[in-house]
């Protein structure tokens, strides 16, 4: 992930040496853990509204908090999903328990081995298109993606990465509103849209760096991809695999000379990794939708099971999650559709 600010480099740099370092003076003692990448949550943003009760949560994968930040850990051989549930009317639900779930894998019934229903904190991407169509819709664009940090849990950590033909990091993780407001400002609107490349890369380095488990992209663009070295297949692909994030996507379409493509592109990397896609009709709109974004996420299960296929088998899985409950109608689980065992090796350019 590029930064504006060589000075990032030479710390990435040294950072890097040291840790060799290091590793070279423990070398012989076996199963040493790796240590948690440096990514800390800083000052909270303004607090939101009340998160949903807690429920059952599983004694097997104990929370804990490192210097402040809470951290989600889960077994090596536990598959996690994050799922909202919506009810015939479309609203979500939040007071199921364990066993109104049923998990599946390639159509096999799985064993559920945690379960959670808290407003657990992410990592969040915020990715940014930052070519020049945008200009002249980046302050309310902005002014948005920091309300939704504004309604968000306040131990989130959140980045920015602004895209053009180019993907900047242009601040890394932080709750802190005022420099987040500063890298979203960070505005070169210019070039064409490298979509793809920006969203994957940002997924990478959520699993490289972040300290916590759940991990989202909100992507906010007005165009179709034009400059990616990937393909639409091969991003996708890469957002699948285990430990991927789930991404949202907000599509400021009105303009768009290939509509129809810029939205499906949108939708396959939302609905395959659990998220939604949204298409407002004006720019007004996109206040309302991240704060909706933000509510969704505060809202979802967490499930845990241990696949009856390991995943050193690897492959692509197929997951699906029913819900049954007395007290509803028809129930529907969001969810990501599937997952690449083992990290499926990246596809495309590095």
């Amino acid at each position: 992930m590029r930064r504006r600010n060589n000075v990032f480099l030479l710390i990435l740099f040294f950072l890097t040496t040291l840790s060799l370092a290091n590793s070279q003076t423990q070398a012989g003692a076996p199963n040493q853990p790796p240590s948690a990448s440096a990514a800390s949550a800083q000052s909270p943003a303004n607090s939101p509204s009340a998160s949903p009760p807690p429920a059952t949560s599983s004694a097997q994968n104990p929370d804990s908090s490192e210097g402040g930040v809470f951290v989600f850990r889960k077994q090596v051989e536990e598959v996690v999903l994050h799922a909202t549930v919506i009810d015939d009317k479309q609203r979500i639900v939040t007071t199921l328990d364990k066993g109104d779930f049923n998990v599946y894998e390639d159509g096999h019934p799985q064993t559920i081995t945690s379960f959670r229903h808290e407003d657990i904190p992410v990592a969040m991407g915020i990715v940014v298109d930052n070519s020049g169509s945008m200009r002249e819709k980046r302050p309310k664009v902005n002014a948005a993606a920091l309300n939704l940090v504004r309604a968000s849990n306040p131990n989130d950590e959140v980045c920015i990465v602004n895209f053009n033909d180019e993907f900047y990091l242009d601040q890394d993780f932080t709750s802190n509103i005022s420099k987040l407001k500063e890298g979203l400002e960070k505005i070169e609107a210019r070039g064409g849209t490298a979509l793809y490349d920006a969203v994957t890369r940002t997924a990478d380095y959520l699993k490289e760096a972040a300290k916590l488990e759940k991990k989202v992209v909100l992507v906010i663009t007005d165009g179709d991809d034009n400059e990616s070295a990937e393909t639409l297949e091969q991003a996708v692909r890469r957002l699948q695999r285990d430990g991927g994030p789930t991404v949202y996507a907000i599509g400021i379409l009105e303009k768009e000379e290939h509509p129809k493509h810029a939205k499906r592109a949108l939708q396959l990397m939302s609905e395959r990794t659990g998220g939604l896609a949204f298409f407002p009709q004006t720019l007004d709109e996109v206040d309302a939708i991240s704060r909706s974004v933000a509510h969704d996420i505060r809202s979802q299960y967490t499930i845990g099971y241990k696949p009856t296929t390991p995943k050193d088998q690897g492959g692509y899985r197929q997951v699906k999650v029913d819900a049954r409950s007395r007290s509803y109608g028809k129930l529907t689980v969001r969810t990501k559709s599937g997952y690449y065992a083992g990290g499926e090796p990246a596809s495309g350019a590095q």
